[in-house]
């Protein structure tokens, strides 16, 4: 579309929000962004409108369709209350489940999300403040309700905000109900949004919530005498300014760890994140004031949590007693391998349990769950994915774990989304396990990559911001598909899986073949010879495009460590220069 016929379209859309259907703060801030001579931010906020997902919504917050605000949440409620009225007609109450983070506008959005459904006729459980992403998926469940609502927008930065949307199994939506209330969303008018609420409709969750997930949530620990002995472990926790503050501390206090140590300035709530660029336990930049505590308080651990809560990184000390911090894959490997080790310890393997991982995380976790008797099964980014696998398998197998290589985990079955809380609670634990056993963390690490073989994994994310950006994704995904690579850091590519078309090509036999997967997805993998792997795909939630790579080698021993990691990095910088990145 040339750049006139674009400003013409933005503008005419722009005064439509000149309407006495806004409200006039609204309307002033869209009058200055048509009277501003430079039109890049009129363009921004109006070129296309938000879209409601498959996860629900993210973006910017600010006025205009292309943006997170009372009227782009709104839709997505009314929407989503259009569709629970039609799916669950035959029941007297629906009933949603309202949480939300620490971020700007977030209790505003959840209180609007709470008054729009309630004046649908629905009750909505709004919490009294801000909770984690898994807490709301828990209390789903627990209160026997048909959706659930979390606004966030994860670990972005403090620009944004967004939508998380789930069904009564406590899981974000998948096919077919996601597509349905994509429908419902898009067919909201501004005047169709009830935005006045209905009180009595509206009931307020508070502590008793918190004390009943924390006291479940006990019930996964498998070595609490470990802890008793080990009680005075130093944890450093940083919630990054987030909901984690409101509970992991208390969790792990109440699972007997009573050396517990906090980051001051980072236990600031503040929806302006204001001591980190990027509120993400993946960013080594935002884990940098908890290990500066740990290192001046002489802590074993160290915790952060996301601003939601969901996410959960570690840091641990190595042989020369420095701070090094965990990727999301030896983070699900450490905890995976503990499950599994320690569950066989007391007899609680009985052949039905099993494990997952998404395609992305690495395979190594699907070689120490099978070497072990347990069934890992493989699946798409993205937790409401594992969750599929769990709606699937209840009654018939036992959930044990799963994660992904984005900080992701899940020990438990009663929760259906990623939960830091129970990620923190189980690092504890195998920590003084670990001591009963004679060893530290690193050497646990290092041991598990001694018998089950060395994995090294790199996730780099490119960002490409805007309407440009969103075309340069777009563009250089077409590339890797049209100009496929024939060798990846000197070693010969012999599969290739494209899961847009689902079809694979084994490269050796000259054979294509299908893939077995649920749905399409704009994810394109590299297999080669060595056993590099390599996967790039779009994120669905930020204005990026993603690459994970994972390459192989074999440890013999702790004293190899160092120089096998070496070279598995150097090798990743190869890959890197084979993708262009």
């Amino acid at each position: 579309m040339e750049n006139n016929d674009l400003l013409l379209q933005v503008t005419s859309k722009a005064e439509t929000w000149l309407s006495d259907k806004y409200d006039e703060e609204t309307r002033r801030e869209v009058q200055a962004l048509l009277d501003n001579e430079d039109k890049a931010g009129l363009i921004e906020a109006f070129y296309k409108d938000l879209e409601f997902g498959t996860g629900g919504l993210r973006g910017i917050m600010g006025v205009g369709s292309n943006r997170v605000n009372i009227y782009t949440i709104g839709a997505a409620t009314q929407g989503l209350a259009n569709y629970l009225l039609k799916e669950f007609s035959t029941k007297d109450l629906i009933k949603v489940v309202i949480g939300h983070d620490c971020r700007n506008n977030s209790r505003k959005f959840a209180q609007i999300s709470a008054d729009i459904l309630s004046a649908n006729g629905i009750k909505a459980y709004l919490f009294e403040d801000l909770r984690p992403t898994p807490e709301v998926s828990y209390a789903i469940r627990k209160l026997g309700c048909q959706s659930g609502i979390m606004i966030t927008a994860s670990h972005n930065p403090k620009a944004y905000n967004g939508y998380k949307a789930y069904w009564e199994d406590g899981a974000q939506v998948i096919p077919p109900h996601d597509k349905n209330i994509i429908g419902e969303v898009n067919r909201v008018n501004v005047g169709d949004i009830k935005f006045k609420g209905n009180k009595d409709l509206i009931e307020v969750l508070g502590k008793n919530i918190d004390e009943e997930y924390i006291n479940d949530l006990k019930s996964i620990l498998l070595s609490t005498d470990s802890i008793k002995r080990h009680a005075n472990i130093g944890i450093v926790y940083t919630p990054l300014h987030g909901t984690g503050f409101t509970i992991i501390p208390k969790a792990l206090k109440a699972c007997g760890f009573t050396n517990i140590i906090n980051v001051p300035e980072q236990d600031i709530l503040s929806g302006d994140f204001p001591t980190v660029v990027s509120p993400n336990p993946e960013d080594p930049a935002a884990m940098a004031l908890a290990v500066k505590k740990a290192v001046e308080t002489n802590a074993d651990l160290v915790f952060a949590t996301d601003p939601d809560a969901d996410r959960f990184g570690a840091g641990i000390r190595n042989d020369k007693g420095e701070f090094i911090l965990l990727n999301g894959n030896q983070t699900m490997l450490i905890l995976i391998y503990y499950i599994i080790t320690r569950k066989k310890e007391l007899g609680q393997l009985t052949g039905k349990e099993y494990t997952v991982r998404t395609i992305v995380t690495s395979a190594l976790t699907q070689v120490v769950s099978e070497k072990n008797g347990v069934e890992m099964f493989e699946c798409y980014t993205g937790f409401k994915w594992i969750a599929a696998i769990m709606r699937e398998l209840e009654g018939k197998r036992q959930y044990i774990g799963g994660g992904e290589e984005s900080y992701g985990f899940l020990a438990e079955d009663f929760v259906r989304d990623k939960d830091s809380v129970s990620a923190a609670m189980l690092f504890g634990e195998i920590a003084a396990w670990a001591k009963d056993n004679g060893k530290t963390l690193y050497e646990m690490l290092q041991d598990i990559y001694i018998e089950y073989g060395y994995s090294k994994e790199k996730g780099i994310s490119v960002t490409k911001e805007g309407r440009s950006g969103a075309e340069e994704i777009e563009a250089m995904m077409k590339n890797f598909r049209e100009n496929p690579l024939t060798q990846i850091a000197g070693s010969k590519v012999t599969l290739i899986k494209d899961f847009v078309t689902l079809k694979a090509q084994d490269l050796n036999i000259n054979e294509e073949f299908t893939l077995e997967m649920p749905t399409t997805s704009n994810v394109l993998q590299y297999f080669t010879e060595d056993g590099t792997k390599v996967s790039i795909r779009p994120s669905g939630t930020e204005p990026k495009i993603k690459f994970y790579i994972e390459v192989k080698d074999k440890l013999k021993s702790r004293a190899d460590y160092e120089a096998v990691d070496a070279a598995t990095e150097s090798k990743i910088e190869q890959v890197r220069a084979d993708l262009g990145i």
